[in-house]
């Protein structure tokens, strides 16, 4: 039987420390598992078959888009009630809901960075918004956009950077950030402190080994001149896909690679090998994740030798099979969105998630719970019975 999630313990999480980046090359056998949730052969072979159908579908489409040049993205774009003239950090948000809906969530999100001084670009990839929630969005914001559902994130992020770096030439931070996850659920201020603290460079909060040492690019943050002109030049130079896993390799996997090659620090707030440890060190957290992984069945029996053999060769999503140890252990402010509507892993104990929500937290369990219930909202004009809406919400468009 799954188990519940545990509240949050008393004691304060463990400090909040930037480690940089893992320089291992992945390695065939790492890189391959990479993409596979389970980490098994027989998932990674239909895996394997589903990216190959998926690409192959894609780059004709694209082909086409190349010779014809694509409808213009941008469907609607107006100036928020915050403008932020001359304002040094920027960030571009990315939305997503099939209703087109804006969360008291997203709103609350929204305001948080306001509040530590980002002029925001809000960009929508759903094909209507209702006028209510397009108000209550530019309240927060400096620019508010529409666009179509076009190469995801990343897609979204290139086509306002542009303006944005128009807007703000004087910028010293660049956030890129979307609503794929869930919360705050514990203040965000000092978070985003300890990014700050970094100095200048690339900043993520959580690293990830699959297919190689990445930045989830949930919440990515440039710091510095130099790094938000070089992020920003690296959007504008990407490679567009209607292929979801193109838009990965070309995004989320080699931003951070890019940025390292050009001389930018870059480093992770809750590194993979300091999660693995903090799990680890915790018994409950050993026998929860033990119970998450095929391959972790043994995992207190085994030789500690092999246990670090295995996590460096069968990586695993760090906002899924970590969950726990990252929000109780570590000081993780959010849940994964699709964790909590999916569990595509089937991990034990995702049903108690509420348990680790703080009465007092930024985002209560009412406040996340009314978001998942918009986030299962379909579209306009559909039912939620209709295959039209089936897939709808934000994993359609997710890089991480």
């Amino acid at each position: 039987m799954p188990t519940a999630a545990r509240p949050l313990p008393a004691a304060a999480p463990e400090p909040y420390v930037l480690t940089p980046l893992i320089l291992d090359p992945p390695g065939l056998r790492r890189a391959v598992h990479g993409y596979s949730t389970a980490g098994t052969w027989r998932r990674l072979a239909w895996r394997i078959g589903q990216v190959l159908a998926e690409v192959a579908g894609a780059l004709p489409q694209d082909a086409l888009r190349r010779a014809r040049g694509g409808a213009p993205p941008l469907l609607r774009l107006e100036a928020g009630t915050d403008p932020r003239a001359g304002a040094r950090s920027v960030a571009l948000y990315v939305h997503f809901a099939a209703s087109g809906q804006v969360s008291e969530m997203v709103r609350r999100q929204l305001a948080m960075l306001a509040g530590q001084g980002f002029a925001i670009v809000f960009i929508t990839m759903a094909e209507a918004v209702p006028e209510a929630d397009w108000q209550a969005a530019r309240q927060h914001c400096a620019l508010v956009a529409q666009r179509r559902n076009f190469a995801r994130d990343f897609g979204a992020w290139q086509d306002l950077a542009a303006e944005a770096r128009r807007r703000w030439p004087g910028a010293t931070e660049l956030l890129l950030a979307n609503d794929s996850v869930l919360g705050p659920i514990l203040p965000l201020d000092p978070v985003l402190a300890a990014l700050r603290g970094g100095g200048e460079g690339l900043f993520g909060l959580t690293e990830s080994i699959q297919g190689g040492p990445h930045l989830q690019s949930y919440f990515l943050l440039a710091r510095g001149g130099a790094a938000v002109a070089d992020l920003f030049r690296f959007l504008l130079a990407m490679r567009m896909s209607h292929s979801k896993w193109l838009v990965v390799q070309r995004g989320e996997l080699r931003v951070a690679r890019w940025m390292r090659a050009r001389g930018h620090q870059v480093a992770a707030l809750f590194g993979y090998r300091r999660l693995i440890e903090a799990t680890l060190a915790d018994p409950a957290e050993r026998a929860q994740l033990a119970a998450s992984h095929p391959l972790l069945r043994a995992l207190e029996r085994m030789p500690v030798a092999e246990r670090d053999a295995l996590f460096a060769t069968q990586p695993l999503n760090p906002t899924h099979h970590f969950w726990l140890a990252l929000v109780r252990r570590l000081g993780f402010p959010f849940l994964k969105t699709e964790l909590i509507r999916r569990n595509p892993g089937r991990l034990p104990g995702v049903e108690g998630w509420p348990a680790l929500v703080p009465a007092a937290a930024p985002c209560p369990v009412p406040v996340i719970e009314a978001h998942l219930r918009i986030m299962d909202s379909p579209a306009a004009g559909t039912s939620a019975n209709d295959p039209a809406a089936q897939g709808t919400g934000q994993e359609s468009r997710n890089t991480a």
